[in-house]
């Protein structure tokens, strides 16, 4: 597995407001779409393109388009949906799919409760959007998810992470082909499982308690 650690003072400045618990929901929801986009760009990095003949103002030039078959965007749901307007602003022509997955608060570990996903995703680059890597079992979950419908090419986008996390992912995911994007490694897992320092509840500091 690839991990790459976003270094940049913009992304830094950012997630410093996010953590900061006087930070409002509307003000949480913008900078994590902003975040998004940011991270995006390495995250795309690799994405497949292919040769594409244009004419300019002044003459006939070869650049590159979005190859198909079109990459695919899978938030987690819920939290992951304040980080999708990001992502497709910088992937405008990528398919969305959707996985909901919980994790349970005493055993922590994930199950799955909704999905929207074509049957077969061999040959799609898969791109998974999930705030917060912690325990790293429902991203886990989700990778596995993608996995067994045929995706051979994922890469997983989060603000932060925690060295307990990736190390989870890393021998979950064995040899198969996983790039990770984070914008912090964080500390470590508190005894509840959260990340310290972390932002708290991505999801209820996106769109409140429920």
């Amino acid at each position: 597995m690839r991990v790459h650690i976003a270094d940049h003072p913009l992304i830094t400045h950012k997630l410093t407001v996010l953590r900061d618990q006087r930070t409002s929901s509307p003000v949480f929801r913008q900078l994590t779409e902003e975040l998004v986009t940011l991270l995006a760009y390495e995250a795309t990095r690799n994405v497949r393109v292919a040769p594409v003949e244009i004419q300019t103002p002044v003459t006939a030039t070869t650049g590159v388009r979005i190859d198909e078959p079109r990459p695919i965007v899978v938030p987690i749901l819920r939290a992951g949906l304040g980080m999708l307007e990001g992502m497709v602003k910088l992937l405008p022509t990528a398919e969305v799919g959707f996985l909901g997955m919980v994790r349970d608060e005493q055993t922590l570990e994930p199950s799955t409760y909704a999905e929207r996903l074509p049957t077969d995703l061999s040959d799609r680059q898969c791109f998974v959007l999930d705030p917060m890597l912690a325990t790293g079992g429902s991203l886990g979950a989700a990778i596995d998810f993608l996995f067994q419908r045929g995706a051979q090419d994922i890469t997983a986008i989060c603000l932060l992470g925690t060295p307990e996390g990736i190390a989870k992912i890393d021998a979950q995911v064995g040899d198969r082909d996983v790039t990770l994007v984070l914008g912090a490694r964080d500390e470590r897992l508190n005894e509840h499982g959260y990340i310290v320092p972390g932002l708290g509840d991505a999801g209820d500091r996106l769109y409140g308690t429920v």
